[in-house]
């Protein structure tokens, strides 16, 4: 199955070999229906840009269309954010020191053979997570984001749902990720994974959050 692509309510392109810039969040975490205006943007956006690929000569109009697509994304992104900060209570306190030792376990489980880690937030119903994935394992089978992000999830979703005697889905079904552009791209969404919890208000200093965690090679980014 091809997984450079696929789709939930946004497409994802997911290009082994890539940088990423990753946010996921309990499914109780963001108010049912609060996106689903831009839902619904994305999806029209989308269809117009599958017609317009099916005509010649449309090359212009995909690209004002593409355009369109992700500025409605980067709105719903924001939206997504804003209401993870303003959340002050959610069923399951991920910041408890036990599950954020359980789900940095997890982060760390493919580093080197799959991933290498950059950085990493860990919030109270969420999780920013920057990372590198490998064109190919030590096996030599071609890795894909969608298969990495989805054992973490399962295993920590199992591991939790079994601590809290509880059912049910664990996490949001849609994950939002980010290709890495370039250098300066990868610093700043370093800078606001580690800032995260001192924009909402949880700490002073981003090296106080005990769920903070980066690597040695960027930490001369956050001095």
């Amino acid at each position: 199955m091809k997984k450079e692509q696929y789709h939930h309510r946004l497409p994802h392109f997911h290009t082994p070999g890539q940088d990423f810039f990753i946010t996921w969040s309990l499914k109780s975490a963001i108010p049912a229906h609060a996106l689903e205006k831009y839902s619904l943007q994305l999806e029209t956006a989308k269809t117009k840009i599958e017609q317009a690929r099916k005509k010649e000569g449309e090359s212009s109009k995909i690209d004002f269309l593409k355009k369109q697509y992700n500025q409605i994304r980067r709105k719903k992104l924001k939206t997504f954010h804003e209401l993870l900060d303003a959340q002050r209570k959610s069923e399951v306190d991920l910041s408890r020191q036990v599950y954020t030792e359980l789900i940095k376990e997890s982060l760390f489980h493919w580093e080197k053979n799959k991933i290498s880690n950059f950085a990493f937030s860990i919030m109270p119903n969420h999780i920013h997570w920057v990372i590198g994935v490998n064109t190919t394992d030590m096996t030599n089978q071609t890795v894909y984001l969608q298969d990495v992000l989805s054992s973490v999830k399962k295993y920590t979703a199992s591991r939790i749902n079994l601590r809290e005697k509880r059912n049910g889905r664990l996490w949001q079904k849609e994950s939002f990720d980010t290709t890495i552009r370039d250098q300066n791209h990868l610093k700043n969404a370093i800078i606001y994974t580690l800032n995260n919890p001192v924009k909402a208000g949880l700490c002073n200093h981003w090296e106080e959050w005990p769920g903070n965690w980066c690597h040695n090679n960027y930490l001369y980014w956050m001095e």
